[in-house]
């Protein structure tokens, strides 16, 4: 048998984690061992003594039994490094909704009408914050570190492997959006000129698969290396302000035109005039579905916050939903309004001709150069998530990925990789978003949470009359759009080939 022994100086101890729970094992770990001087420790409290919850059952064991190791991480921290504060994980957070979901919303817009395009962004944004809120519950519960936990305490391994499935197909279809996005915007596409075409002309530099690479190596990879999510707290920050910049600039242009009565009158209700109209109903609903799903980044989130208890982590959620509702209406609205009928899947490839107000030219450059910054600061956010969970399904039993540097690296470039050559193979952003968000999107967001929640419930949890109700009214309409979503994706494919 392999062994390795060193020798333990007396002013260091040896601090293990160990988990009893016999009915509902989380996946078995390596042990880690770290020696920490005496005089170098930070004193540990019970956070259960201090706010008076216990989620175990008392079986009546010793007292010493309620103080569990589990509630705390398995190396420790030092006193420098204090988590995030409730601004740097309401940034994380928004960031990890506010994507390219974004440039899709004006074209649902224009499928669903202003009036019932609206309503759904507020229903959609509340939904979602409810089932938000019920999995930072029972994550606490299980003392889950990821979605992949909770979903295994609650429903079992194969549960477990099927939701990490989703998370990985999911964050991989919103990265290959964001280089498609990345792509169409600087080098242009079929019907739209790109920034670089405009500046240069064409050439080399303008190649499609030339720009996507290097905006990969040069500014991807090094933000996606980083270990730690809090890390990324100051760029998701800029990048929530590029996107206020973005909405800022449609909503004035939009008013302005208004004003001046250059607008055409908008849609306000749904078009079922043709089998075209109705087979874009179908598929609108699960794109909007895609664009709030955040809840593969909240354990990572929640783990990293200081002073984390899920009162505070709720009340992260509700800013980041209210913050998204405002930013998603302001561009669904004013998007549609500015383009009509032309809007496109990625409404930023309409900023490529003139907007018909003063400083036109200008604006579009803010508008475009500023998103496609935005996107790339968000791209290390999702990654993030992805990069973990493809670990934890692949290298099970491993050490965790933030103690292998090599592995951790190795992962990224693998998954840049393949997520670079899937931009390449993708047409458009409107079918990626339309297959992810009938199906791995709705069941990431909606379908597990209700799942959990109904299942914890049945087990003695203490869940309210009106927690059952919003649980069962999620599940079942999750699963009428996905099946709905998946059948009118299908019969779109049909009819385009026809």
């Amino acid at each position: 048998m392999d062994s390795n022994y060193t020798a333990i100086s007396k002013s260091s101890f040896v601090d293990l984690q160990i988990h009893d729970d016999i009915q509902n094992p989380l996946p078995q770990r390596k042990t880690h061992i770290k020696l920490l001087p005496l005089d170098d420790v930070e004193r540990v409290t019970d956070p259960k003594i201090g706010n008076g919850q216990n989620f175990e059952e008392d079986d009546g064991d010793d007292d010493d039994d309620d103080f569990d190791i589990d509630d705390y991480p398995l190396v420790s921290k030092t006193k420098t490094s204090k988590g995030s504060g409730v601004h740097g994980a309401v940034f994380n957070l928004t960031t990890s909704i506010i994507g390219a979901g974004i440039m899709a919303l004006p074209a649902t817009m224009k499928v669903l009408g202003l009036v019932l395009g609206f309503v759904l962004i507020i229903l959609m944004g509340i939904l979602s914050e409810i089932s938000v809120e019920l999995l930072v519950r029972f994550s606490v519960l299980c003392k889950a570190s990821s979605y992949g936990d909770v979903v295994r305490y609650a429903l079992g391994k194969p549960s477990k492997v099927l939701s990490e499935i989703c998370i990985i197909v999911n964050n991989a279809g919103v990265l290959v959006v964001y280089l498609i996005i990345i792509g169409d915007v600087m080098s242009g596409s079929l019907h739209h000129v790109g920034v670089l075409d405009q500046w240069l002309g064409n050439g080399f530099w303008d190649h499609r698969k030339v720009v996507v690479l290097v905006v990969v190596v040069v500014f991807l990879a090094p933000l996606c290396a980083l270990d730690k999510i809090d890390s990324l707290s100051l760029t998701s920050a800029a990048s929530v302000a590029l996107a206020v910049v973005f909405v800022v600039v449609c909503f004035v242009v939009a008013f302005v035109k208004l004003v001046e009565g250059k607008i055409e009158a908008p849609r306000m209700t749904p078009d079922f005039g043709s089998k075209r109209a109705i087979l874009d109903l179908l598929v609108v609903i699960p794109i909007m579905t895609n664009a709030y799903v955040c809840h593969f980044n909240v354990q990572p989130i929640y783990n990293e916050l200081e002073g984390r208890t899920p009162q505070k982590m709720n009340r992260v959620g509700r800013i980041t939903t209210v913050l998204c509702v405002v930013v998603y209406a302001s561009t669904a609205v004013s998007g549609y309004l500015l383009f009509g009928k032309d809007t496109e899947s990625d409404v930023l490839t309409n900023f490529d001709k003139d907007l018909g107000i003063r400083f036109s030219s200008a604006l579009n450059y803010i508008v475009r150069i500023g998103y496609v910054l935005h996107l790339v600061l968000v791209f290390p956010v999702v990654h993030f998530s992805l990069r973990q969970t493809v670990d934890a399904l692949v290298f099970e039993g491993s050490a965790p990925l933030s103690e292998s540097r090599k592995r951790s690296l190795a992962l990224t470039a693998v998954l840049l990789a393949l997520i670079f050559f899937g931009s390449t193979m993708i047409p458009n952003i409107w079918t990626a978003f339309k297959f992810t968000g009938a199906t791995t999107a709705v069941s990431l967001g909606f379908i597990f949470p209700s799942l959990i929640a109904l299942r914890l419930g049945q087990r003695g949890e203490c869940l309210s009359i009106g927690e059952k109700f919003l649980s069962w009214l999620m599940l079942i309409l999750a699963i009428i759009v996905s099946i709905v979503g998946v059948i009118g994706n299908i019969y779109s494919l049909e009819s385009s080939s026809e």
